[in-house]
């Protein structure tokens, strides 16, 4: 609810009417809760309840959205609609009925969170490759920028390969724990994303592309950090590679040997990663394993080990 007010305050304020959210809010939550009233279509009643009341015309409202300028992800602002240039870095996995996409943007500048909303009805986006995401709006949630995907935008495909800029973060510790969801996994062949008991969210039941992932918890004795390795890693740091980890798991007739094997390999031992941070998870590009600790190091680890 309050992601769609901010939207339609957000446009109007495009338009130079300033509109309070609260306002906008109570006559969504009329509409959609006590009247049943389906998201879109309430959208679209109190868009046109305002429209009126401000004497501005409908295709001024809709038109005027086209005309988003073009701009660097670092300079994105909240309530702004905007058209940014990037190259989708990763898809998440979503399990929200009302989300077609969500995943990460980057451009030279840096790197942003984007929502394809299912009420959007555009095509969905490949892992790796760029896009021109036209007449999206930015919200700004717990202190983070993000984009919104919405009936007003639009996805065109570049044919161009952009670099996308990142500020390194790196963590040091242990990896206490291998979540679920990793190991050998298989993702969607339309839109890579990992499929939930051969389904994919957008495509249905869909012949999966094999895949290794780590969903990895690391600890430094003092925090916790959530990392996601991607294959090219997985297979350095286990020695495992997909071929031998299809042909395990065909053998056992589990996938979950997979997952246990790189369990009993890297649970417990200590690791130096870099990469990405976004939300709560470190989107790792490289990881090495730390053998030993100097002296300082080690009680460092222990002291903050005996506290905990």
């Amino acid at each position: 609810m309050k992601q769609l007010a901010q939207e339609i305050s957000a446009r109007f304020s495009e338009l130079g009417v300033e509109i309070p959210i609260g306002e906008i809010e109570e006559r969504l939550d009329k509409m959609i809760n006590k009247f049943k009233v389906p998201r879109e279509e309430a959208r679209r009643s109190v868009v046109n309840y305002f429209l009126k009341s401000y004497n501005i015309k409908r295709n001024e409202f809709y038109t005027g959205q086209s005309e988003s300028p073009l701009i660097n992800i670092s300079d994105v602002d909240d309530g702004k609609w905007a058209n940014i240039r990037g190259k989708i870095v990763q898809l998440w996995d979503n399990t929200h009925e009302s989300i077609s996409q969500v995943g990460l943007i980057g451009d030279e500048t840096g790197t942003i969170k984007f929502t394809i909303w299912e009420s959007a009805g555009v095509s969905t986006v490949e892992e790796g490759k760029s896009y021109l995401l036209k007449n999206v709006v930015v919200n700004e949630w717990n202190g983070k920028f993000q984009l919104n995907v919405n009936k007003s935008s639009s996805i065109e495909s570049l044919d161009e390969e952009i670099e996308v800029g990142n500020a390194t973060v790196e963590f040091r510790g242990a990896m206490v724990d291998i979540q679920s969801g990793s190991g050998l996994i298989k993702r969607c062949p339309e839109c890579n994303r990992a499929l939930t008991k051969g389904a994919c969210m957008e495509h249905g039941k869909v012949d999966g592309v094999y895949d290794l992932r780590i969903k990895a918890v690391m600890d430094d004795g003092s925090s916790i950090q959530d990392a996601i390795i991607k294959r090219d890693l997985v297979e350095e740091v286990t020695g495992m590679t997909l071929e031998s980890a299809i042909a395990l798991a065909a053998d056992a007739l589990d996938q979950g040997v997979v997952l246990e094997k790189m369990k009993d390999s890297l649970v417990g031992r200590y690791y130096n990663v870099k990469g990405s941070r976004v939300d709560r998870y470190l989107i790792v590009e490289s990881i090495s394993p730390i053998f030993a600790y100097d002296a300082s190091e080690l009680g460092e680890l222990i002291a903050a080990a005996e506290v905990i």
